[in-house]
């Protein structure tokens, strides 16, 4: 089968749905590959680059393909120059455009909407909302630096002190915890907030603060994010009164699929922002988060209050952007192919599949079956009303402790008294020893032992010294061969212990390197 990689032709996009890297994989699962010519220039890919990894290049779209691979949907007037029984791939929007999908199944076309991947483990590596989010998360952190003016790290200078910004994310979702991270990457001071209390530990984690909203809400079951309630929203917007007037930047990424998005911010609260603030309303294209807010403008209020409304934030980090979601495609379609031979198989049986499927033989298949994804247990009923025993303690031995010490004192007496003066020496520094190590270690955090025990393991080496020179003995003074025998365990003990640190350590450390 052909698949075709359509030049876009929206005009602020600049993202190609394969790039050199994902059409080479694309080949090797044994299809034939046409890149419209120019398809990836924006994108910083080439016709020769793609030349080079094994696809054809047509100088005419290719929209005639068996399959057609893109990023938007195909436009109106676009739909009749596809193949009927062709497939096409790419981000339809099915809950917000159903006259688009109908379309497709009166042309006949199989359409797999990229933006529908179920959210469960498997479909992971095919969620293009969560790579697209990733990187848009990221970006309206840059376009908000751009437009603050501002450090946003706290620094002390000779000509004064400059405080950190303060940073508002609205929403902890792919999108809004990479913002956090890298808004506190650059030095802010970043708070959160979202309906999901569980969140909570993913926003600390990134460095962020968690507002929390005290109001219950019905866990997700489809891996979306639901409607909030009547008493949720009251709440809310007591606490965004209260940060807008504190922060110096706003990030909104509130979406509910298949729905407006939700008002976060009315007038009267970004009025109370002070001038030279920023918000970036990340759900512009679907009508905004903020009061005010123009998709795909800056509008700047009269009380100088930065709204940044662009609705094609991926699309600004293009070369990234393309290499994550031919990624997703190319694993659609490794799934679709399982035998490898260049033969697309639509198994509806399998629930990913079936829920990216919006059209198929002429017939509409949207909204797919929901599909249940595993969410946090609700309480128990009655939970409160529930008497909790408390676990029985055991009881203390105000004793134990001196006893022990006493008793340890008494042998370590009665060991200096009668050993020899070289014994009783070493038995002492021994003993102070330990005293000493478990005070210093037991002060040390847990996340530091590892590396700690690989700098403690080298004293080990004194050890292998040690038990060499004993082993040059050769067995002197009567003792035949039990000190060389002892040292030679002695030395297989020690440099197991030294290099089985070290390699744990090496082991660690290499989990947070950079590949």
């Amino acid at each position: 089968m052909r698949i075709g990689v359509v030049a876009e032709t929206v005009k602020a996009e600049t993202r190609v749905a394969l790039t050199p890297e994902t059409v080479r994989k694309v080949v090797d699962l044994g299809y034939v590959v046409t890149v419209e010519s120019g398809a990836g220039e924006r994108a910083g890919f080439a016709d020769t680059a793609y030349a080079a990894a094994g696809a054809e290049i047509s100088a005419s779209p290719v929209w005639d393909s068996d399959v057609v691979v893109m990023i938007n949907a195909p436009q109106l007037d676009e739909i009749p120059a596809l193949r009927a029984g062709s497939v096409v791939v790419a981000m339809l929007a099915p809950a917000l455009d159903p006259d688009r999908v109908e379309a497709l199944a009166r042309r006949g076309v199989t359409a797999l909407a990229m933006d529908a991947v179920p959210r469960i483990s498997r479909a992971q590596s095919m969620d293009v909302l969560s790579s697209m989010a990733n990187i848009a998360g990221y970006r309206a952190v840059v376009e908000a630096a751009h437009a603050f003016g501002r450090f946003f790290t706290g620094q002390v200078t000779a000509a004064g002190k400059v405080p950190p910004a303060k940073v508002l994310v609205a929403g902890a979702g792919v999108a809004g915890l990479s913002a956090i991270a890298a808004a506190n990457s650059l030095g802010a001071v970043v708070r959160a907030t979202d309906p999901r209390p569980e969140v909570a530990d993913q926003v600390r984690s990134l460095g962020g603060e968690y507002l929390a909203v005290e109001v219950a809400q019905e866990a997700s079951t489809d891996g979306y994010a639901k409607a909030t309630s009547q008493e949720y929203d009251r709440r809310a917007a007591e606490i965004y009164s209260e940060q807008a007037a504190d922060v110096d930047i706003v990030i909104t990424t509130a979406l509910i699929p298949g729905r407006p998005a939700p008002r976060l911010l009315d007038a009267a609260q970004v009025a109370s922002m002070k001038p030279g603030s920023v918000i970036v309303d990340m759900a512009a294209a679907q009508g905004g988060n903020v009061a005010g807010t123009v998709a795909g403008e800056v509008v700047v209020t009269d009380t100088g209050v930065t709204i940044i409304g662009y609705t094609d934030l991926p699309g600004r980090l293009p070369t990234q952007a393309s290499q994550l979601y031919g990624t997703n495609v190319l694993n659609l379609l490794k799934l679709l192919t399982p035998a490898k031979d260049g033969q697309l198989v639509l198994d509806l049986d399998d629930v990913v599949q079936r829920g990216l499927t919006v059209a198929h033989q002429g017939q509409t298949l949207w909204p797919p079956p929901p599909v249940s994804v595993s969410a946090a247990p609700a309480p128990a009923a009655h939970a409160a009303d529930t008497k909790v025993e408390p676990t029985p303690k055991k009881p203390r031995l105000p004793f134990a402790r001196a006893a022990v010490g006493i008793v340890g004192a008494v042998a370590l007496f009665l060991a200096t008294a009668f050993a020899p003066a070289e014994l009783a020496g070493h038995l002492t520094v021994f003993v102070l020893a330990v005293v000493i190590g478990f005070y210093v270690i037991g002060n040390v955090h847990h996340a530091l032992h590892t590396p700690l025990m690989s700098v403690t393991n080298a004293i080990s080496g004194i050890i292998v010294v040690g038990a060499i020179l004993q082993i040059g003995t050769g067995g002197s003074g009567g003792n035949g061969m039990l000190v060389p025998a002892l040292g030679a365990v002695a030395v297989l003990l020690a440099a197991i212990n030294i290099v089985g640190g070290f390699a744990v350590t090496r082991r660690m450390l290499s989990m947070f390197s950079r590949s």
